[in-house]
């Protein structure tokens, strides 16, 4: 295949005006002089050039335990905000975005209702009420590092994290996944227990517990009712991270919910109501939170993107592969950093004197069409 034959036909494509983070360096040249990568024989890879700094609309709405952009300082900045949730609570609460103020909201009212819980608990010796008080507020840690996620990527990249901060929100998302996989095991386990006692001996007290729980995640779920589904298209990453806070509230309405039916079960006299309600909501819990648990997993795996189909990566490679003056693809890699931001990684083998400018135009147009943001591409000679 002729790869100069190719390339006049795709002359005038947008697609080669290089808009996007370019994985070669760039010459400053007069417009007169024709453009040409910044390569010598020697290089087995392409440098990237040192893209400027992002737009003032990608400041942080509130600023997280002060701090400016250098690395050392951007570790303590983590550092102090993961050390104190409370106060990036209250700076939620009192600005950033709309979904940011619900969550806070929503922290608020959950540990209030658990302080609540637990200071009843342990006046009148209940150990349900102590141990659901100990649940609701390990959930609280949960969504309140879904919050400080929310902020935290919205910081720019800087010299330690090169990639910026927004797969926080993967990993809070994450994060959220795993707790409800244990709340589905850990109800599992309740339910054989309860089979195994004497249901007799059921307390009772709790409905008013689950009640007053359910009613609390309710409100989360209307807060976040645009996500109260299972399955979701994530077109970005804040999408995923209130998908996950939506389903842990929803998972936990299903338990409160699961806990008032058996209740009621059990005052009607119905037998193994208790094993029959809670095995029910182990199975809802499971599927609910299965599919966020696979896509967040994939993503921090560093899979191949799911919206590539792999048929097109191997068509892809076939097509670099059947040029000229390429030898082989000696190694591939794609994965997606956050939902919709797919990167790239190719190590070609070419022919000695080959034109790299053009395989690089012709493999960033391939690439860039079958939607890789980020494409590096190492050159090794033959």
């Amino acid at each position: 295949m002729d790869l100069k034959s190719i390339l006049s036909e795709a002359y005038g494509d947008r697609r080669f005006a290089f808009s996007r983070n370019p994985s070669f360096r760039q010459q400053q040249a007069e417009p007169s002089v024709p453009f040409r990568p910044n390569l010598s024989r020697s290089d087995s890879s392409i440098g990237i050039a040192p893209t400027a700094a992002g737009d003032d609309d990608d400041e942080l709405l509130w600023t997280l335990g002060g701090g400016g952009g250098g690395g050392g300082e951007s570790k303590g900045t983590l550092l102090s905000a993961v050390s104190s949730p409370l106060t990036s609570v209250i700076r939620a609460a009192r600005s950033g975005s709309r979904p940011m103020k619900r969550l806070a909201l929503l922290i608020s009212l959950n540990v209030a209702y658990s302080l609540t819980e637990l200071t009843i608990g342990l006046l009148t010796g209940r150990v349900g009420l102590v141990s659901d008080a100990f649940h609701l507020t390990f959930g609280c840690g949960l969504l309140t590092f879904s919050l400080f996620a929310m902020t935290a990527s919205h910081k720019k990249p800087d010299g330690v994290y090169t990639y910026g901060y927004k797969r926080l929100e993967v990993l809070a998302a994450f994060t959220n996944a795993v707790f409800l996989l244990f709340m589905s095991f850990s109800l599992a386990v309740e339910a054989l227990h309860a089979f195994i006692q004497d249901e007799s001996e059921h307390k009772h007290y709790l409905i008013v517990s689950a009640v007053t729980n359910l009613l609390v995640n309710l409100l989360g779920v209307w807060f976040f009712r645009s996500y109260a589904r299972v399955n979701i298209v994530y077109r970005k990453v804040e999408d995923m991270n209130y998908h996950s806070v939506c389903l842990h509230v929803l998972a936990d309405s299903i338990r409160s919910a699961g806990l008032i039916l058996a209740s009621w079960f059990l005052s009607l006299g119905i037998e193994n109501a208790e094993v029959l309600c809670l095995g029910l909501v182990s199975v809802a819990v499971l599927m609910v939170i299965l599919p966020l648990f696979q896509a967040t997993g994939s993503l921090l795996l560093q899979m191949a993107p799911a919206s590539i189909p792999t048929s097109a990566l191997s068509k892809g490679h076939r097509q670099i592969t059947a040029l000229e003056d390429v030898c082989e693809i000696s190694q591939s890699r794609f994965w997606e950093l956050v939902p919709g931001h797919a990167i790239g990684s190719l190590s070609i083998q070419v022919k000695r004197g080959a034109n790299e400018y053009l395989i690089l135009q012709y493999m960033h147009g391939l690439y860039h069409d079958l939607g890789i943001q980020d494409l590096t591409v190492h050159i090794g000679y033959i």
